[in-house]
């Protein structure tokens, strides 16, 4: 059995981030997400993962 695959950080400088799947064509819908308060924010559609530099 495989262990699940985990998803991908991203470290980023800013609190609002966009994020197109990185796949080109196979990539999904380009999104933009604000982190708000917090520190991090997770795609919904490849799950990649945004988290802000300290």
């Amino acid at each position: 059995m495989s262990e699940p695959k985990q998803p991908e950080v991203i470290y980023v400088s800013e609190h609002r981030v966009a994020c197109d799947g990185g796949g080109g064509a196979l990539g999904h819908p380009k999104v933009y997400m604000d982190m708000g308060q917090g520190d991090s924010v997770q795609c919904k559609y490849c799950d990649r993962k945004f988290v802000l530099k300290h």
